[in-house]
């Protein structure tokens, strides 16, 4: 699986080679995605809008989903917040949880960074408890290490 993973990884890199927009490469990075992963429901992004301190809904896969989240809130505001990435086995037990869709039981959030500037969060649904790894979290970290080495905020 772990070379499956890779593979994912190694894809988006060579997807994303010459393409600096974010929206862009987040709607390629989440088609990508949802492709890849068994067992998910929803696969996006949400951008962070410094103005307004808030992650607001980009580029996914998926059902309808909150639009607007305010950081600190939820799963994707909490992992913004504490810049790391938050694996939850049962969104249910996540105190302050946003419930866009009932059918997700399990969470996997990753915030993304460039040069110390937060750009938004890499959120996976799954109707699975505890459907996330830590090895699926390492590879969706490096996931995301990739996207934003493709992005350029200027």
């Amino acid at each position: 699986m772990q070379n499956v993973k890779n593979l994912v990884n190694q894809q988006l890199d060579a997807l994303l080679e010459g393409e600096t927009d974010l929206v862009a490469n987040m709607a390629n990075a989440a088609a990508l995605l949802n492709i890849s992963l068994e067992d998910i429901n929803w696969v996006g992004f949400y951008r962070y809008v410094p103005s307004d301190d808030e992650l607001i809904l980009g580029p996914f896969q998926g059902n309808v989903a909150c639009m607007h989240i305010k950081n600190g809130d939820g799963v994707c505001g909490t992992a913004l917040k504490q810049k790391h990435s938050l694996r939850v086995a049962d969104v249910h037990q996540f105190a302050g949880h946003i419930a866009c869709d009932a059918n997700s039981k399990s969470e996997l959030v990753i915030p993304l960074f460039k040069d110390g500037q937060a750009i938004g969060v890499l959120d996976i649904d799954s109707p699975i408890l505890d459907r996330f790894s830590s090895e699926d979290e390492e590879n969706l970290n490096a996931f995301g290490d990739i996207l934003v080495k493709h992005v350029d905020l200027g």
